[in-house]
């Protein structure tokens, strides 16, 4: 059979090897993707999506009806009361923000229960960058967090007292740039179920981030309040251009609607211009191309764990998100890994990622990511700061086959370079 890329033998046959290990996952991800799927195409049978769906509007967007539509299938697929779902949210990052303003006032406490939030969100919080440039803290809502356990789980008996009082209880789904686990469905849950009874006015929000669909329930069917999530993640299927969506409590659907748009007008203006039809088209292929990501992080981590190497979640963990972080331990076996991983991308694989100063992050940040949507996290893509522990938080693989050979050519990297011994 002939060989496309240049890869060496025994990686091959470790490759073959790490499948055999991933195939009991295989076969349960298949299974997700199922019940999923099925899920996707009821709600767009029920919300009765159409052609007309797909037009787009132009200027103020009155009356779109796709636009309508889209946000009660989200709604629908996610158990919520409502959604705002819309191109113009530019990143996750974006679509957070959106909600913490949209629901925090003066006066207000927000508590990060799952430790410190993703690098992004710092200067949004107030707990890095300048004063007076519009952060929450600036706002004059104050923050505090609960720090995981050991372990990485909830630490619910701090959870309780922190709470109390607190207008948000802020949970990150996904793991960030930590080796802590992505949290379930089940232990969102729980934490939920925790802050409602000891401080029940308190508002849940879930940045929902690389987890949806990787399970069968998402975290508004478990009692969030409201979820976050961006398209060019998971729910776009990565057939989405850009955007982002929030789920969940109606009333606080509409106050974020508020903040995107202006008081008054919220979820009823906004041109959706022709970005309707591939919003419609990603989220029904989602679950499909998720599980093709999470199959790719499964055999990464068995390929890499095989090759000595230290993979998080652990092989007897239920996955949360569709990221494996590999422990590499040093700077140039993180870069080499990055860069045999950009020689895998179908765009721009002749390009060499370098560490550079990237906006919202603190330390230097090496990315790899040849994907038709710039910064498409759902397409193969690994990304870590230049710091201790030395970890590449892998996420993505639209296609399986082309997921396990870039976790190949990273390893093939590495060996050219002389940091790898089979």
């Amino acid at each position: 059979m002939q060989e496309f890329f240049r890869i060496d033998s025994r990686l091959r046959e470790i490759a073959a090897k790490a499948e055999q290990d991933a195939a009991p996952r295989f076969a349960e991800i298949s299974d997700i993707a199922a019940y999923n799927g099925e899920k996707v195409l009821a709600a767009f049978s029920r919300n009765r999506v159409s052609e007309p769906c797909f037009y787009g509007s132009s200027g103020y967007g009155y009356g779109d009806q796709g636009r309508e539509v889209l946000d009660r299938v989200y709604a629908d697929i996610f158990g919520a009361e409502d959604a705002l779902v819309r191109h113009n949210f530019v990143s996750g990052t974006h679509a957070l923000s959106v909600a913490l303003f949209g629901v925090l006032r003066t006066g207000d406490k927000m508590v990060s229960v799952t430790g410190k939030p993703y690098d992004t969100l710092e200067e949004v919080i107030g707990l890095s960058g300048e004063a007076g440039i519009g952060s929450l803290k600036d706002f004059g809502v104050s923050y505090d967090q609960v720090d995981l356990t050991a372990d990485g789980k909830a630490d619910l008996a701090r959870i309780e007292t922190a709470v109390k009082g607190a207008k948000v209880a802020y949970i990150q789904r996904s793991r960030g740039y930590s080796l802590r686990p992505a949290l379930t469905v089940e232990q969102i849950g729980e934490i939920a179920q925790t802050v409602h009874r000891v401080s029940p006015d308190t508002i849940v929000m879930v940045d929902n981030c690389y987890g949806e669909f990787v399970q069968r329930q998402e975290p508004t069917e478990v009692g969030a309040d409201l979820i976050i999530g961006s398209l060019i993640k998971n729910p776009g299927g990565a057939i989405a251009s850009t955007g982002g969506y929030i789920a969940g409590r109606k009333d606080l659907v509409e106050l974020c609607s508020y903040r995107l748009t202006c008081v008054g007008m919220g979820k009823e203006v906004g041109c959706t211009l022709s970005q309707n039809k591939e919003m419609f088209l990603g989220l029904f292929l989602a679950p499909e191309i998720v599980a093709n990501a999470v199959k790719t992080a499964e055999f990464a981590a068995a390929f890499f764990r095989r090759l000595g190497f230290r993979c998080y979640p652990e092989p007897d963990e239920v996955r949360g998100d569709i990221i494996t972080a590999v422990q590499l331990g040093s700077a140039p076996l993180l870069t080499a890994f990055c860069q045999g991983v950009q020689k895998g991308a179908p765009v721009d694989s002749f390009v060499v990622p370098e560490p550079w100063d990237m906006p919202g992050y603190t330390d230097q940040v090496i990315m790899a990511a040849g994907a038709f949507t710039m910064g498409a996290s759902i397409e193969l893509s690994a990304d870590a700061p230049l710091r201790e522990p030395y970890a590449a938080w892998m996420q993505g693989g639209i296609t399986y086959p082309s997921g396990r050979i870039g976790m190949q050519l990273a390893a093939q990297e590495m060996l050219d370079r002389g940091l790898l011994e089979l």
